[in-house]
């Protein structure tokens, strides 16, 4: 009673209202009729004096919208309501003897929402506080119409009628039997689909994981038929004959075609005797492949067969991958100036994102993404770090100097590795710096100044001179000059500027720095007498072809660990020749493996300055330069 009571019905409809009813009477309509009659009558008052004007045939009044509420209860409210209906107000013409909830609707999508409003709202006082709100709008439409000499009309009955019932269907859905809980948007379906409610979800998604496992299912057949019809077809290839390949030369082909052809010989030559063509080589597959990756890789044939040599085919195309992709931008904290964790929270705070290179080593971190140039914040200016290679720490990890040594970098520019001596010494001793070419000198001067590197003496003579000049240090590094094939992503040049001529030169050229490298050392010194020697080169000529020469060479000096932890192992033998068993102590580090810079350590220890061949004794001093010294032989008479 506290709801009626607040909000009175008004007295039956007029009988004029009733008579132009036709069919079943629904509670909705009844509603809206009575609504009308009653804004009807204040309109009449509002404008009793004004000369009428009929409304537009498509016009609509103007209802203030009230959000819905969520429905409670609605079973006990639609009987609370249709008994005190049955009590208070007299029942319509047409309306059925068992209650409004079984007539038909006939109304339209927008007053249907404000009927619905009114009937499915639980909350007396906010229904109440909404018819007000409904009555201010209407007073307030009268008085406009009363000032502009207008007269608004009830809308008639038949454009009520005339209205869609899609609406309608809607508004049937949306309160359909779900166990009384709604169909909120948020778990809405297509208009064809049944309202998903929170009691069957559970069942379509069921559903939903069954027919996802079986489109799984059907994709994997298919892929399993579509790859048993492409395995078909490969299993006919064959190999351009001769013509073709003269074709190919005046007309090359696409490159995707040629991408193709090498992944079919790859795949014949990895399952050679059950897929060659017969009448075929393995040299000639591998002499069309070597072909085809010279075009698509743009090497030229002599540095392609090469390094097709030191790889499984498999293994040479990630090779090759590896170098058409920039490594990682690297830095290595200065230890002279701040520390690895000071220095990253810097940068961290300057948007810079990075993580540290590894757990080999304590001062390196990666730089992934960086707002500013790496080499120009104020970290960098100041020598906080050094822009350098991941591989480039490792011939300074191997060689290990240690505090008041003297140490010798034969070529140091542009200062990465004797800036790195220098952190590791913590400024004592004494790193000479030596470079032979006097251009690349400049920018080693600039970084040991920068990083505030006060023990190193910059020279610059050929390193072959030096046992010469200075000798007698604890330790040497040599990362000496090289072909560059493990830095191809850095310098593309290499694919095609490099040829017999340019190899034989720089192994020459590699093995006599080597051998003075070696006799710069002093064997009798208390904590040191090594050597290392790298290159950033992956061909064997260059590295183990040198080691073995020098060990054959120097017989006073042996390799040892180099102390990294990974890396593959160097060669013992390749392709018919045989090398010192003690290679395997050697490391070599591959961009498609370790996703550094192509790279070669060697590490040696010098146990003797002397050496001796047969019959003549060869002292080699490390001071002022080689003496030799050969012991007569005794005549006898």
């Amino acid at each position: 009673m506290g709801r009626r009571a607040r909000n009175k019905q008004d007295a039956p409809l007029p009988l004029e209202l009733e008579s132009k009813i036709e069919g079943k009477v629904t509670k909705k309509l009844h509603d809206r009729l009575k609504h009308e009659a009653q804004r009807s009558r204040k309109q009449k008052r509002a404008a009793s004096q004004q000369k009428p004007k009929p409304i537009k045939a498509n016009g609509k009044r103007k209802v203030n919208a009230v959000e819905p509420k969520k429905a409670k209860k609605i079973k006990a409210q639609e009987s609370d309501e249709s008994d005190e209906s049955d009590e208070e107000m007299a029942p319509v013409d047409g309306a059925p003897e068992d209650g409004w909830d079984n007539a038909p609707i006939v109304s339209d999508s927008d007053d249907a929402m404000e009927s619905m409003s009114d009937f499915d709202s639980s909350d007396a006082q906010d229904e109440g506080d909404a018819q007000d709100e409904g009555d201010a709008q209407e007073e307030s439409d009268a008085e406009s119409g009363s000032g502009e000499d207008e007269q608004v009309t009830q809308m008639p009955l038949s454009l009520l009628e005339s209205d869609s019932d899609a609406d309608e269907d809607e508004d049937e859905d949306a309160n359909s039997d779900s166990g009384g809980m709604e169909s909120y948007d948020e778990f809405a379906t297509d208009s064809d689909e049944e309202p998903t409610t929170f009691r069957d979800m559970e069942k379509k998604s069921r559903r939903l994981d069954k027919e996802r496992a079986e489109d799984e299912e059907m994709a994997a057949l298919e892929m399993a038929g579509a790859g048993a019809v492409v395995e078909g077809e490969r299993e006919v290839f064959q190999l351009p004959t001769d013509e073709q390949v003269a074709a190919e030369e005046e007309t090359p082909l696409d490159l995707t075609q040629v991408q193709m052809r090498i992944q079919e010989i790859i795949r014949v030559l990895n399952n050679f005797s059950e897929l060659r063509e017969d009448g075929r080589s393995r040299s000639d597959y591998m002499v069309q492949l070597q072909r085809d990756m010279c075009f698509y890789y743009g090497y030229n044939e002599y540095l392609m067969e090469k390094l097709l040599q030191l790889f499984t085919v498999n293994e040479a195309v990630e090779f090759f991958e590896a170098n058409e992709v920039g490594r990682p931008v690297t830095i290595r904290t200065n230890t002279l100036k701040t520390r690895r964790r000071d220095l990253a929270q810097a940068l961290i705070n300057r948007g810079v994102n990075l993580d540290p290179i590894g757990k080999w080593t304590k001062v390196g971190l990666t730089i992934f993404d960086a707002p500013v140039p790496v080499g120009a914040t104020p970290e960098y200016m100041a020598g906080h770090y050094m822009i350098q290679a991941a591989s480039s720490f490792l011939p300074v990890i191997a060689l290990a100097p240690q505090e008041n040594e003297r140490v010798l970098d034969m070529s140091a520019a542009p200062g990465g590795k004797t800036t790195y001596c220098a952190a590791l010494m913590k400024n004592t001793g004494l790193v000479v710096a030596n470079d032979a070419n006097r251009e690349r000198q400049k920018a080693l001067v600039a970084n040991i100044h920068r990083l505030g590197v006060a023990n190193a003496i910059v020279c610059n003579y050929d390193g072959r001179e030096f046992p010469k000049i200075m000798g007698g240090f604890d330790r040497v590094l040599l990362d000496a000059p090289c072909s560059g094939t493990g830095v191809i992503s850095k310098d593309a040049s290499v694919k095609t500027n490099k040829g017999p001529e340019d190899f034989a030169m720089l192994t020459n050229l590699q093995k006599e720095l080597l051998l003075s490298a070696i006799d710069s050392v002093s064997a009798d010194s208390s904590t040191g007498g090594v050597i290392v020697y790298s290159t950033c080169s992956v061909t064997v000529d260059e590295n183990e072809a040198v080691v073995n020469y020098a060990l054959a060479k120097r017989p006073n000096i042996c390799l040892v660990d180099t102390g990294l932890a990974f890396g593959r192992s160097g060669f013992t033998s390749f392709r018919g020749r045989s090398f010192h068993s003690s290679l395997s102590l050697t490391r070599r580090f591959y961009p498609h493996i370790h996703n550094m810079d192509g790279f070669f350590v060697a590490k040696f220890k010098k146990t003797s300055n002397k050496i001796q061949t047969g019959e003549n004794e060869f002292t080699v001093p490390t001071g002022s330069g080689v003496k030799l010294k050969q012991k007569k032989k005794k005549r006898h008479h």
